[in-house]
């Protein structure tokens, strides 16, 4: 990231957001917000007594997950770049009434400005790259984990922060008794398969085992990890898990009837074993949920932004999950990471290497190649109605005014074909090229004579 900050032909925005994308491949025109830190950027060098001056500092920490607190001014995460501090309006003392400013008073640089204000950003661009990442499941959803009902009933990302060595907490690990957990559970398949959604996040079972791993290592912490099916399928990942395996983690199988309920001062986890079939409960200090990967809450409305579509498990739908994988039905945009669906680190940079590379392609061709078979609308039989309009998903159809006539157009740039448009007018007016009701209608009378003769033909 630090790279990317100090290349030359890049340009960085962070707390930033894009509020609207126009314009056709090679000549898209974005609107971008970037949000008022409140501290002047090109004053700021980072040093960091603004946020230790702060006297607000019991607000939750997101980046460890509210497991530790913040000051009102903060860096959003220790490795930010540009290394420049925020300060959060909702919990400012000064935002919330008027008094306070100690961070105005100890910046040795004056660097603190509160009548900063949003602005808004505009670029012209050829193509666009979608990387905008998962949202972690949320298991207080499912009854059945009891997280956020029972003590030590931690997210795989939890657990993650409290064994790093940048972790919030003093001592490795902190649960009811002030002790470190001596016996350690790990669900799989918290969220996925079936549980919530249907699909494999994938990731869970190799970062499973790297927890059970770290567990052993730094904790000496007795590790049971109870999983559906071992999926294990990365270069050298078999291997990792063989390694797991040795160090002395313990496996159990189990399908779907798990339940985690509270023993005395420790929980019990009880499955139905998959080989036996009989019940089997073990009993731990430490609860894992190895939670999957779901679409971002506002993933509709950036599919919306930029006219991709989605797939039924709600991540970005690729052009062709085969010949086109970083691609989508927009020319110019493309995919990268696991926005378009669940994927580890390694397939993530693979992808956006891919995705830089057909972007670059794309321009350095400079042309492209539209659909044939696009929609078009008459306008002397069109009343104006706009429900192409409201229902085309590519945002190819315009309104036109005329004198006193108004009618939709069809920029054939932006149609992909889909004939959404040409389904729903209520007046006939829009059709498809290669697909008007004449020759679907001579497809139909074709395919039926072709039937009768071989019917004749018995």
């Amino acid at each position: 990231m630090v790279s990317v900050g100090r290349h030359k032909n890049i340009t960085l925005l962070t707390y930033s957001e894009v509020e609207n994308v126009s314009g056709v491949v090679g000549d898209f025109k974005v609107q971008v917000r970037k949000k008022a830190r409140y501290v002047n950027e090109d004053l700021c060098t980072g040093c960091g007594t603004c946020v230790e001056k702060c006297p607000w500092k019991k607000i939750p920490d997101e980046f460890d997950l509210n497991l530790s607190n913040r000051p009102a001014i903060h860096f959003q995460y220790p490795q930010a770049v540009p290394k420049i501090p925020v300060i959060d309006t909702e919990h400012c003392a000064y935002f919330l009434n008027g008094k306070c400013k100690a961070c105005e008073k100890f910046c040795p640089i004056n660097a603190i400005d509160f009548e900063q204000k949003d602005q808004i950003l505009e670029f012209d661009v050829g193509t666009i790259v979608l990387a905008t990442g998962f949202k972690d499941f949320d298991p207080s959803i499912s009854p059945r984990y009891r997280y956020g009902e029972l003590e030590n009933v931690l997210t795989g990302f939890e657990f993650e922060r409290l064994v790093n060595s940048g972790r919030p907490a003093s001592s490795i690990m902190n649960i009811t008794n002030g002790q470190r957990p001596k016996k350690i559970a790990i669900i799989h398949c918290v969220g996925s398969r079936g549980d919530q959604h249907e699909y494999c996040s994938r990731v869970c079972c190799m970062y499973s085992l790297k927890l059970a791993h770290l567990a052993r290592d730094l904790l000496e912490a007795d590790v049971v990890e109870f999983y559906r099916d071992m999926r294990t399928f990365g270069k050298d990942y078999e291997s990792f898990y063989e390694k797991v395996r040795e160090e002395g983690v313990e496996f159990l199988r189990y399908d779907e009837d798990l339940n985690i309920s509270k023993s005395k001062e420790r929980l019990k986890v009880t499955i139905k074993d998959l080989y036996t079939g009989k019940p089997k409960s073990v009993t731990v200090d430490m609860v894992v949920l190895s939670t999957g990967m779901e679409p971002q809450e506002d993933q509709a409305e950036i599919a919306k932004t930029f006219g991709v579509s989605r797939s039924p498990d709600g991540f970005f739908l690729e052009k062709h999950p085969k010949l086109a994988p970083v691609e989508t039905a927009t020319d110019g945009v493309y995919l990268a990471g696991t926005c378009q669906g669940p994927k580890d680190i390694p397939d993530s940079v693979a992808q956006g290497s891919a995705a830089a590379a057909a972007a670059l392609s794309l321009m350095d061709a400079g042309r492209v190649t539209l659909e044939p078979f696009t929609a078009s609308i008459d306008k002397e039989i069109c009343s104006g109605c706009q429900t192409c309009v409201d229902t085309c998903p590519f945002h190819a159809i315009e309104v036109i005014t005329e004198g006193e006539q108004t009618y939709a157009q069809v920029n054939e740039i932006l149609c992909k074909g889909c004939g959404t448009c040409v389904a729903a007018c209520p007046s006939g007016a829009a059709s498809q090229y290669g697909f008007t009701n004449q020759q679907v209608m001579a497809e139909i009378e074709g395919a039926l004579f072709k039937v009768l003769l071989q019917e004749i033909s018995i």
